[in-house]
This record gives structure tokens, sequence and C-alpha cells, in this order.
């Protein structure tokens, strides 16, 4: 896949559409899920980077004749759609509207919305998938609203779940 995106045979778009219907599904497949950590969530930005520099190429510079990397904030500018952090963000908002229509026998519902049973392990208590979304309802402003009644009006949600995907993230 690597030679692939940095072959000059194939045009800029198909090495696009390569990257959006290939390499972007295997790797947020299940995303809706997750509870990344900040250094899980630079990963991906790093992973989406790199394939981002294979395919549009380092470019030559006018005065010196040297290859110059291009810097994230270019790579931004060329590459219109939301980036891999923003799109988990979304995907974990939309999974928590279906989670939250869900009946409070089912499975899914108990895991992820449940309180467990036992005893914590010492130290600080590991952020949960559903503190992730009330903290991305607050970055949005949301502030103070419930996610479960949130996710009873699907307009209001998709609304939501636009300005989820169009929040500045570093």
């Amino acid at each position: 896949m690597q030679n692939l995106l940095s072959s000059c045979l194939l045009p800029k778009n198909l090495k696009i559409k390569i990257q959006r219907t290939i390499i972007l599904p295997v790797v947020l497949s299940g995303c809706g899920n997750w509870s990344p950590l900040l250094r899980d969530e630079h990963r991906l930005r790093v992973f989406e980077n790199r394939v981002l520099r294979r395919i549009f190429e380092p470019k030559r510079g006018e005065v010196a004749r040297e290859w110059i990397k291009l810097h994230n904030d270019e790579l931004n500018d060329l590459y219109f759609l939301p980036n891999i952090v923003r799109v988990i963000k979304s995907r974990r908002m939309s999974w928590a509207g279906h989670v939250a229509r869900m009946e409070e026998r089912r499975c899914v519902y108990r895991v992820l919305v449940g309180k467990h049973e036992g005893k914590r392990p010492l130290g600080r208590p590991r952020r949960r998938w559903e503190d992730n979304i009330k903290m991305d309802l607050q970055k949005v402003g949301c502030r103070g609203m419930d996610w479960i009644d949130l996710a009873q009006d699907r307009d209001r949600r998709r609304a939501v779940l636009n300005e989820v995907m169009n929040l500045g993230v570093p």
C-alpha cells in the first residue's frame, strides 16, 4: 500500500480515493465505541499526516531547488475532508445516539452506560466511553445537556454531529 500511494503513475484524485475507501475504513472500524487517549489521538493524526504526505508528495523549492516537506497546515489545506480525530468523535456521537435509544436490558447498553460492580483499582479512574461523549458535548457548547436526552431528538443530534465534524481539533 505504501508504494501504491507514493507512485508517480497514479493521479492524486485516485490516491485520495484509495485513502478514503481502503485505508480509513480499516483504521476506523469500530471507532464508535473507542475511548482513545490523547496519546492515541496524536498517533492517529501522525499516521494520517504520513499517508497524506505520501499522497501529495514533497514539493521542489523554487529558489534552492531542494525538496521541501509539506507541513501539517499545508496538508490540511490540500486535504479538504475532516481529520481522523473529528471522524472518530462524530462516529462516537452517532453510536451514542443508537445506544441511548436502546432498551436498558440490552447488553450493549448495559456495558456502555451501566455501572460496574466490584472493587475499582487504585489511582485515578480511567476515562470511560460515556465521559468522552460528555466531553465532546462540552466542546461543542452543549454543556449540562444529557446525551441520552439529546439522542431522542434526532434533528438536534444531527446538528451536534455536524458541529463535532467542524470542531477545531489541534
